[in-house]
């Protein structure tokens, strides 16, 4: 046994030892309800006017509710962090690669070698939970309590990783990937134990024919429950709802198809359909610990593992014609495509923007929790709190202790559910350096976002925002507040330092910026000059830069900062997805760009009806040059894509 192991073993003795010395009556029960991709806005409580969850609903009214918890903008950080406490940071799980194969022994977490034109080198995410922590798991079964898990666990691929080999006596699920091989019975899996394409599954089996997965989670979970209603447990039920495959009740999508959210901001069949199997598991479990009568000796604490999933299948022609093969996979395209169009699946307004973003879209997330006796029924706290603080606040209800060996990032906030005090905390952080690279800090009403490098469609390294004024996160404060900005970048770097954080190191291959493929020049030349894009005539006909990346739906809010010697007019163009006629025969909306050397800021509304498909942007550069320092698109709902040849 390792000198590791043995210490884990005697920390988790001790604590064995001690409950039972000290248990004088029965503790309370835990169960932790974790949904997957659902929004801050995703429920009846918490704003949505769409969305039918009467059994969140009836849990918010006997619990406290909190409007200021935040997750990892993508998963399995968030679940490690909930079974250990700490920072994505520390634990090393900082994207969704629960999935993988681990790395190999000793090989360094940064990449050999990356492309010449990436200017850093970020660290690749561990793809597993370490077994030197100790988990939460570990600490309530040491202390006598029967623990289950059920459904997603995506923190490790291999056998010796799974919930198993972390303190769950009790496990029930598919592979540990990011959604389920099929949410209907049969669930894809063969006599061997290996399911269709490269899946192995866990210990999942399949039921009736078209039997729900969640419907069958809830049941194994109802069982755990009734096996051990006359002794201390702790359930996590992880639902696999509402994550991809966008798999659903088609009885159940069919009533939202008639339905219209009267302020416009959500709308999507599937997504409600999705969400009510999720909402009825839910209260399928509240039912049995009423009917048991273990409701008061039950500490149920129900979240989501990150933000609203605003991305949407884009589900064009070609994807389609590729997929064709694929049948079950060909048929949920398919019928995304039926009920929800192009729609995404779900909008986070007034957030900003959703899942793998680090905007509060991404990381800001429903959390409530029900004690009866210990918490009062139907309150709310904006104290912030997060994944990182369930750790510890269960530790000190549950009147354990926390292992001596084992750092703990989190604070309980037991003192605000029993409304005897707060959270003594100078700022809570959320560390990302995947997909759209940033880290970020909450202290107070304020909110800091760093980036290591400009990205084309987040082009400035820091933003700086009031939650309290902002909580849209739509005015960048960072450049008429400097000493704010400065003040909370310290507070990350002490971050990066206590947490051992694997920031990004420079590329020695690295050759400098190129050209981003997604802007093409036609009828002219363009390249990159220091701080600019230069487009000039080539002569051969009306110059204009095409992009088909901005598939926005509705109207798009356009930004351009340029300048060109003789200026002209400036002219933008576009089809849709519906939209058949050429670009002359589609609207246009016409700027102005003044003549000289001096930069000029240009905005225009795009009045696209329907989703947006190419955008042109046609250049007076046959008149003389035009550079282009930034040009930028926004959606309606908050969504960015942008170009910046500020630091080029």
């Amino acid at each position: 046994m390792s000198s590791i192991n043995k210490s884990r073993f005697a920390a988790l003795a001790a604590i064995s030892a001690l409950f039972v010395v000290t248990a004088m009556a029965r503790q309370p029960n835990l169960v932790i309800f974790l949904v997957d991709d659902m929004g801050w806005m995703d429920c009846g409580v918490y704003g949505s006017t769409y969305y039918e969850t009467p059994n969140i609903d009836r849990l918010a009214k006997q619990s406290m509710r909190f409007t200021d918890a935040y997750a990892v903008p993508l998963c399995s950080p968030t679940r490690a962090s909930i079974l250990t406490g700490q920072y994505s940071a520390r634990h090393r799980i900082t994207s969704a690669t629960g999935h993988r194969p681990p790395a190999k022994e000793g090989i360094s977490p940064y990449p050999a070698k990356v492309r010449p034109a990436q200017k850093l080198i970020y660290a690749d995410s561990k793809n597993y939970l370490d077994l030197s922590f100790t988990t939460l798991p570990e600490i309530l079964k040491a202390a006598g309590y029967r623990t289950g898990h059920f459904g997603k666990w995506h923190l490790g691929l291999m056998a010796e990783h799974r919930p198993d080999r972390h303190g769950f006596e009790t496990t029930w699920g598919c592979a540990p990937d990011p959604g389920p091989p099929s949410y209907f019975s049969p669930y894809n899996v063969s006599p061997d134990g290996v399911p269709s394409g490269q899946h192995r599954v866990g210990n999942i089996t399949d039921g009736p024919d078209g039997e729900h997965i969640a419907d069958r989670l809830t049941d194994e979970a109802v069982k755990f429950i009734k096996a051990h209603k006359n002794e201390p447990f702790y359930l996590n039920l992880w639902q696999y709802s509402v994550h991809g495959p966008w798999q659903h009740k088609e009885e159940y999508t069919a009533e939202f198809a008639r339905k219209k959210d009267p302020t416009g901001r959500q709308g999507n069949p599937v997504m409600a359909s999705m969400l009510r199997s999720m909402d009825e598991s839910l209260g399928r479990i509240l039912q049995t610990l009423d009917e048991l009568k273990l409701t008061e000796k039950t500490l149920f604490i129900f979240m989501s593992d990150n933000g609203g999933n605003t991305h949407s299948w884009r589900a064009d022609d070609r994807r389609i014609a590729n997929i064709k093969e694929d049948h079950k996979l060909y048929d949920t395209v398919m019928s995304y495509r039926k009920w929800a169009g192009d729609q995404p699946p779900t909008c986070n307004a007034p957030l900003r923007e959703g899942k793998g973003r680090i905007y509060e879209g991404g990381q800001r997330v429903p959390l409530m929790v029900r004690w009866p006796g210990r918490i009062k029924p139907q309150t709310t706290s904006d104290v912030v709190v997060g994944a990182i603080d369930i750790y510890p606040t269960v530790l000190e209800a549950l009147q354990l202790e926390k292992p001596a060996d084992h750092i703990v990032d989190g604070l309980s906030f037991l003192p605000v559910l029993e409304s005897r005090g707060t959270v003594q905390r100078e700022a809570y952080f959320t560390w990302f350096p995947h997909l759209i690279p940033a880290v970020s800090v909450r202290a107070g009403d304020w909110k800091l976002i760093r980036r290591w490098e400009s990205h084309p469609s987040y082009p400035e390294l820091y933003e700086l925002y009031n939650l309290k004024d902002d909580i849209g996160e739509t005015e960048n404060l960072a450049a008429v507040m400097p000493e704010k900005v400065q003040e909370l970048n310290v507070l990350i770097e002490k971050f990066i330092k206590d947490t051992g954080a694997l920031a990004p190191k420079p590329n020695p291959a690295y050759k400098g910026p190129v050209l981003d493929a997604g802007l093409v020049p036609k009828s002219c030349a363009a390249e990159v000059v220091p701080g600019a894009y230069r487009v000039k005539a080539d002569g051969q006909g009306e110059p204009f830069i095409g992009n088909a990346q901005v598939r926005f739906s509705g109207a798009i809010k356009f930004n351009l900062r340029a300048r060109s010697e003789r200026g002209g007019e400036i002219v933008l163009r576009w089809v849709n997805m519906k939209g058949t006629a050429g670009f002359t025969d589609n609207p246009s909306v016409t700027l102005q760009l003044p003549p000289g050397n001096q930069w000029h800021d240009l905005e225009a509304e795009i009045p696209v009806d329907g989703v947006s498909r190419i955008i042109r942007l046609y250049l007076p550069a046959d008149k003389s040059p035009v550079e282009i320092e930034s040009l930028r698109f926004t959606s309606e709902s908050g969504e960015v894509k942008a170009w910046s040849f500020k630091e080029s």
